[in-house]
């Protein structure tokens, strides 16, 4: 396949990465359990009457989404696809509880419609009056990744020329506190999380909104090149470094030629095991790591992929993601690689544009 050019890059997060040179004030969270994304002023872009009636993964996802298609210059997208992993959870529970709370009586549907996962994607395509492609991925951590092989393809294809590709996931209460109640967070005897030599389970949670601009043609303003991007749903350790070298075969690359590593740490001993097993065939790579800038959750590659695109554009790695110490004064190849709790593995390589 031929490859495409990300052509605008907008993440909103738990660190503030929609003002300008963010990369110096970059912060790590080691000593909360769950992280909450940094609001924009929502009533810029949205109008309140709208605002009432929008979850956050909505508002985070409209915001960003307007961001990504100005700086890209675009107005009209061929094609819209988004990828969750959870979807607008807040409706959805409020749904619950008006079922539990009127007996299943006299519901409004308002919440049951908002709840669906292809909410987000639908709602960007009704504030552009875009009647294009609209789709949305719902495969947990590669949720991201699936929508980026859509919209290559969709380019490929000769379906598309430019598409908005992005990835959201938020937080609720009710959604949290079962999650503490299985240890997928970390308790709090646990912390600070050691994401690098952790030796307990359990995450930090965080939520967000990134979104990217894919188009068929370079402009002045393209991040990266987006080669290829690889997924499989289950993957033993011991099978982890062979999965890495056939995705950079087919591409014609050793590992000596990926100049920067994105590994998706995220202070879970026993699923951390794979950054670490794939760590071994980079001796001469800048190794990175990201979850504690923007926490766990299923869509965190899309934070990942944000900033691998301003690592290349800028040419510049921040200190706080580096693992070793390989500084690189060129950034050509960077390869991402990411799973949720030892499932959903992907490798996505980006090049230089």
């Amino acid at each position: 396949m031929n490859a495409v050019y990300i052509n605008s890059a907008s993440c909103i997060s738990v660190q503030d990465t929609l003002k300008d040179n963010f990369f110096q004030d970059l912060t790590p969270y080691q000593s909360v359990q769950i992280l909450k994304v940094v609001d924009p002023n929502y009533k810029e872009f949205i109008p309140p009457a709208m605002i009432r009636r929008m979850s956050k993964t909505v508002k985070m996802s409209s915001v960003a989404s307007n961001y990504a298609l100005q700086e890209a210059g675009i107005e009209q997208p061929d094609a819209i696809i988004v990828g969750t992993g959870m979807g607008c959870s807040q409706d959805s529970e409020k749904f619950l509880k008006n079922v539990i709370d009127n007996n299943e009586e006299f519901l409004t549907p308002t919440f049951f419609i908002q709840s669906t996962h292809n909410t987000v994607a639908g709602q960007i395509a009704l504030g552009l009056q875009c009647h294009a492609y609209n789709f949305t991925y719902v495969n947990t951590s590669s949720s991201l990744e699936f929508s980026f092989l859509d919209a290559k393809l969709q380019i490929n294809d000769g379906e598309s020329d430019n598409v908005l590709v992005g990835a959201a996931d938020e937080q609720t209460n009710r959604t949290m506190e079962l999650y503490c109640l299985t240890n997928t967070i970390k308790k709090e005897k646990d912390l600070p999380a050691d994401y690098l030599h952790s030796k307990t389970d359990g995450v930090i949670w965080g939520e967000g909104a990134a979104f990217f601009v894919l188009g068929k043609h370079k402009t002045e303003n393209s991040y990266a090149k987006l080669r290829d991007i690889q997924m499989i749903n289950r993957l033993d350790l011991e099978e982890a470094p062979s999965f890495i070298t056939g995705f950079l075969a087919k591409n014609d690359l050793k590992h000596e030629d990926i100049d920067a590593v994105i590994l998706g740490f995220s202070g879970d001993a026993t699923s951390d095991v794979y950054y670490t097993k794939a760590m071994d065939a980079f001796q001469n790579s800048a190794l990175l790591y990201y979850k504690h800038l923007s926490g766990e959750f299923n869509t965190a590659s899309g934070f990942s992929t944000f900033m691998a695109c301003h690592i290349l554009k800028n040419q510049q790695i921040p200190e706080v993601m580096m693992i070793n110490l390989e500084k690189k004064t060129k950034v050509k190849n960077i390869l991402l690689y990411n799973h949720l709790a030892g499932s959903d593995h992907s490798l996505m390589l980006l090049e230089r544009a």
